[in-house]
């Protein structure tokens, strides 16, 4: 994987340091024997994979941006005037096997940090008009681009920042395999589920590498038409309140969040804290956009 340490923009001060902290003690703590337990994964090549979901992405891309550069116009104009300079978001994520690429979204925050000098949480900085970009995903319509240019496609797991795919498993690496999408619409249903949301979103990808083809993605665009109109969910998620980041995996080898660790965890995280004092900071890996 490309780790150009200048080439990695957007990912510093996304996370505070308790949260570097907790995912260091995990990765300690957890990740070998995880990885040891772990699945194989057999991802899925045929004729589909190799040529026709690229040629299929181009089809739909290509018009649907060529159709949305007035309206993408007027969100420019619109967001300059919501949050200023710069008008776009530019964040490196992890692509197709393991390679960076950068997305750009229009900014929907403002740039407010805390004490440490990290961003304040994203329900504190998401804007009145950013929710509404972020209700109706107005804000990711830019994304076509990046399908145009083969660095995600339609369908296909989330593009995760760098700091959070370095924290994944083997198994959970490998949903990188394949182009990240606009969406992966979760079609299958894990042990604890609605408690650990990131490994349900991360199995689910994996089955997508595993189970991929036309019908499997015209399910998932049909699926992830409904999931656009479905406004009560999407306006928590537009608040910003359901964002916390993926920082490891319990010993049962679940993916946690920081709510997660924090709810379940809180009399360990002294321990976490204690075992990374004596450790070399390491090196910033990320630059800000």
């Amino acid at each position: 994987m490309e780790n150009a340490q200048n080439s990695v923009v957007g990912n510093s001060n996304l996370f505070s340091t308790d949260e570097e902290q907790v995912a260091r003690y995990l990765r300690k703590k957890n990740l070998d024997r995880v990885n040891s337990l772990s699945k194989e994964v057999r991802p899925r090549v045929t004729l589909y994979t190799r040529v026709v979901k690229r040629m299929l992405d181009v089809i739909i891309a290509v018009p649907a941006f060529l159709f949305l550069l007035p309206f993408n116009a007027v969100f420019a104009i619109c967001t300059f005037f919501d949050v200023g300079m710069p008008i776009l978001y530019k964040q490196t994520r992890v692509g197709k096997n393991g390679k960076h690429f950068t997305i750009i979204k229009f900014r929907n925050m403002n740039e407010e940090k805390d004490s440490d000098g990290r961003l304040l949480p994203p329900s504190q900085r998401v804007t009145k008009f950013g929710r509404f970009m972020r209700k109706f995903s107005l804000d990711e319509l830019l994304n076509f681009w990046s399908v145009i240019k083969g660095d995600m496609s339609i369908i296909g797991p989330r593009p995760q920042p760098v700091f959070v795919y370095e924290r994944m498993s083997e198994r959970h690496k490998l949903r990188s395999i394949v182009r990240p999408g606009l969406e992966c619409p979760r079609v299958i249903h894990v042990e604890n589920e609605e408690i650990f949301k990131y490994q349900r979103t991360f199995e689910n990808d994996v089955w997508y590498v595993e189970n991929i083809s036309f019908a499997t993605d015209c399910k998932m665009i049909f699926m992830l038409v409904k999931m656009v109109f479905s406004l009560k969910k999407r306006e928590n998620q537009a608040s910003g309140n359901s964002i916390t980041y993926f920082v490891g995996y319990d010993e049962n080898g679940n993916a946690m969040s920081m709510r997660n660790y924090r709810n379940d965890y809180h009399s360990n995280y002294q321990d976490a804290k204690q075992q990374n004092q004596d450790m070399p900071q390491q090196q910033e890996s990320v630059v800000g956009a």
